[in-house]
């Protein structure tokens, strides 16, 4: 992975990451994060996978139905952000919508995919501090907004 920073002043900052032929994206998103220290920000990427998996979330089992895409996709919109996550690193939270040679479409939430041949994502961080929360109740965690 290659990255660069595009601008940065004292509230926020903008990064571009190339992600390389046969890395894990969603692992490279997060440990990029991590190690910027980013705990709020916007995500959007283009670029194509060998293959991916998305998930449908079940509020009654509060699991993620797996959706895997075991051919080359095309990334048509992957947005998301970052907040921090009950351990203090960075919690991606993903969404995808990948494109079939026949021009179907499969999406949900993001869990991985293996790069082929590139992803181009844009980190476009915000001077607030975010923290994402487990909610028992419904098995998922979410930006917190309170104290």
């Amino acid at each position: 992975m290659e990255s660069r920073i595009l601008g940065e002043n004292a509230a926020e900052r903008t990064f571009v990451l190339v992600l390389d032929e046969g890395e894990e994206a969603f692992g490279a998103i997060q440990k990029f994060c991590t190690s910027q220290r980013i705990s709020a920000a916007s995500i959007t990427a283009i670029g194509a996978f060998a293959s991916a998996k998305v998930g449908w979330f079940d509020f009654q089992s509060k699991t993620y139905r797996e959706i895997p895409i075991a051919e080359q996709c095309e990334v048509l919109s992957l947005i998301g952000d970052v907040a921090a996550g009950d351990d203090g690193r960075s919690s991606p939270h993903l969404h995808a919508v990948l494109g079939l040679q026949d021009g179907a479409t499969k999406g949900g939430h993001f869990l991985n995919g293996t790069v082929h041949p590139t992803l181009e994502v844009v980190i476009r961080e915000t001077p607030a501090h975010l923290r994402r929360r487990l909610r028992k109740n419904l098995g998922i965690a979410l930006i917190d907004l309170g104290d």
